[in-house]
């Protein structure tokens, strides 16, 4: 049997604006279809959405009651990323040889150079 992982998001409340999205109905069409596909990508699988009786503060002592609306995505886990996707793991590089400059008391005896405009 295999495993899941499950996912919870907020539901949209508000549709997006698009040239072919005229209605209302459509502008959340497009909200929800974008976010669904865009989860879809990472492998989530839409599972359903439910609206959940959430308590909230009112005032400084009283609770209100309010409802939300959430989605449910699930993923096997422990399989591979689905098709068109691939783990991510980084690769060693490997490190090239720096060279070692000595020490600066290694410097040549004498005064500093001068210091001035640039000379051709």
């Amino acid at each position: 049997m295999p495993r899941y992982e499950f996912k919870v998001i907020p539901a949209p409340r508000r549709g997006e604006k698009a040239r072919e999205a005229k209605t209302t109905e459509d502008r959340f069409a497009l909200a929800l279809s974008s976010l669904m596909n865009s989860l879809g990508r990472e492998g989530w699988d839409y599972v359903r959405a439910d609206t959940l009786p959430c308590d909230e503060r009112a005032g400084l002592t009283g609770t209100k009651t309010t409802f939300q609306t959430v989605l449910v995505f699930r993923r096997p886990v422990g399989e591979e990323p689905p098709v068109g996707l691939t783990a991510f793991t980084p690769r060693e590089t490997p490190r090239a040889e720096v060279p070692r400059i000595g020490a600066a008391t290694d410097a040549p005896a004498g005064p500093a150079p001068a210091l001035g405009p640039a000379a051709d």
